[in-house]
This record gives C-alpha cells, sequence and structure tokens, in this order.
C-alpha cells in the first residue's frame, strides 16, 4: 500500500468490514503478521486481531489529511545532526498536535507500507514492526525514533505519520546522516630534500576514506598559502614550486568529516641554500 496527501476515504458502505479487511491487508502487506514474535520484548505485545479504530491505525487507512498553521509544523530533528557508525541517533518529533491515536513510521520519503519500519498506538504502548523493521529501532510515546547501533546504510530520507483518533493525519520527512570515523592519513613527497629556487615538490595526502574534506598544516599551524604553493581540486595534492628556505619544516594533511578527523605524521621538508 502506498498513500499520499490528497487520497480520500472509501464511502462508508461497510464501513466495519472495510476497516477490519483493510487493517488485516496492512497486517499482511507491512509484516506485522510476519514478524509480531520478534517484539514480545517490547512493553507491549503486538496485538494480532482486529479492532475498532486502532485497526485504521496500523493499517495506516486515514487517508484525509490537515493542516497545521505555519508556526505550528510539524518538524522531524536528528539528534546528533550527524551521527558516527555504531552510535544511536534520535529523529525527533516537534509540534505534534494533539488527539493522536498513533504513529506510523517508514524508510523513504512516502508513507508506503513496503518500507514500514513499525507503528505505535498511544492509549495501549503496541508497537507493530513493519517489513522495514530491523530490531534496532524504538518508538516512543512522543512519537521520536531512536536508532540503535546506526549504519551507513541507515543513510537516508525516513517519513512519520502521524494520526488523529478522527483518522486524520499529517505526513512529514526527515533525514538521517550517517558518516565512518575517518582513518589515519598519510603524506607522500616527491622528495624531502631540495635546493632552493631550483626545485619544486609535490606533497601528497593518502587515506582511503570517501566524501572527506582535506587541510594542510605547516609547523602543526594551518598552511598560509603563498603564490608558489597550489592545492589541486579536492585539496589532496600540495605542489611548492620553486621552493625557498622559510618552506622548510614539517607538513602535516588532516583528513575530516562531519564526525571525526584525523592528522598524518608530520613529513620534514628540508630545502638547501647558500
Amino acid at each position: 500500500m502506498h498513500w499520499k496527501k490528497g487520497q480520500q476515504i472509501p464511502g462508508n458502505q461497510n464501513k466495519g468490514a472495510w476497516e477490519c479487511s483493510w487493517a488485516q491487508a496492512l497486517l499482511t502487506e507491512g509484516g506485522t503478521e510476519k514478524t509480531a514474535d520478534a517484539m514480545e520484548s517490547s512493553s507491549a505485545p503486538a496485538h494480532r486481531g482486529c479492532v475498532p479504530w486502532q485497526g485504521l491505525l496500523l493499517a495506516a487507512s486515514l487517508l484525509t489529511f490537515w493542516s497545521l498553521p505555519t508556526t505550528a509544523q510539524l518538524i522531524i530533528e536528528s539528534v546528533p545532526p550527524n551521527a558516527a557508525e555504531g552510535k544511536d541517533v534520535l529523529l525527533r518529533v516537534h509540534n505534534l498536535p494533539g488527539f493522536l491515536g498513533g504513529y506510523v513510521w517508514f524508510k523513504g520519503e512516502s508513507a508506503d507500507s513496503n518500507h514500514q519500519i513499525a507503528s505505535y498506538i498511544i492509549d495501549t504502548q503496541e508497537i507493530h514492526p513493519g517489513l522495514a523493521y530491523s530490531s534496532r529501532e524504538t518508538i516512543y510515546p512522543n512519537g521520536s525514533l531512536l536508532f540503535q547501533n546506526v549504519t551507513l546504510q541507515d543513510t537516508g530520507y525516513y517519513t512519520l505519520l502521524a494520526i488523529r483518533k478522527t483518522f486524520q493525519g499529517e505526513i512529514v520527512t526527515g533525514q538521517l546522516r550517517v558518516y565512518q570515523p575517518v582513518g589515519k592519513p598519510s603524506i607522500r613527497a616527491s622528495n624531502a630534500t631540495v635546493t632552493e629556487h631550483k626545485n619544486a615538490v609535490v606533497l601528497t595526502c593518502l587515506t582511503n576514506d570517501k566524501g572527506i574534506s582535506i587541510r594542510w598544516l605547516f609547523e602543526n599551524q594551518s598552511l598560509l598559502l603563498t603564490g608558489r604553493m597550489k592545492l589541486s581540486q579536492g585539496n589532496s595534492v600540495l605542489t611548492i614550486d620553486p621552493v625557498r628556505r622559510e618552506d622548510a619544516g614539517g607538513y602535516q594533511c588532516e583528513v575530516f568529516n562531519p564526525v571525526s578527523s584525523s592528522k598524518s605524521e608530520p613529513l620534514r621538508l628540508d630545502v638547501y641554500y647558500g
């Protein structure tokens, strides 16, 4: 099943039977029947039967959406904004409306039951896992979603469907960013011993990390580039041409991403002159 704004609820004929059948459909499509046993350790057991409005809640069958005032828009905040692989991350929900019946979380940018993580009924504290549930996710009564031991594969968009007991709801999407801690880089020099005004030197920062930024240091301070220095695209290669005596000293490169950084060991450049 896949729901977007603008869809309408079916007519009221045989509404009770329709509610039950819709709920059972999601329990099958969303994977609850297949994975409910995995949730037995939760604070409340998953419910296999069809109950009145809760069944529709689990089916995420609310197909009428409301809009909140601009000053109170539903917001998802990632805490922390950038997560290191192996850490815990909370997708915190702000500006929830009142009279809520429950929540449904999905992986991706839409409320697609094939990517449902889990649903949560507020009154009974029931948790119903979906096809995208990995056993590392926890939904809190305030709608926030906790990820434990995040992986790079968890990076992406997540959608919350907040459902009122009147079968109205709002969809909001947030983003989770996961990064791998960087490793220690090293420096390779075309020549570590050069003659002033005669030679050029090329320093290359070696790293296996992807999606990183690089900066250069001289004598443990940020390198101030002169007209004789050039950086390659991405800053991985530093060229000094020609070399002068004031260029002699220790060079380091530092690699970093939003969650970590690491510096190379200093490489000493010797400059002969006279």
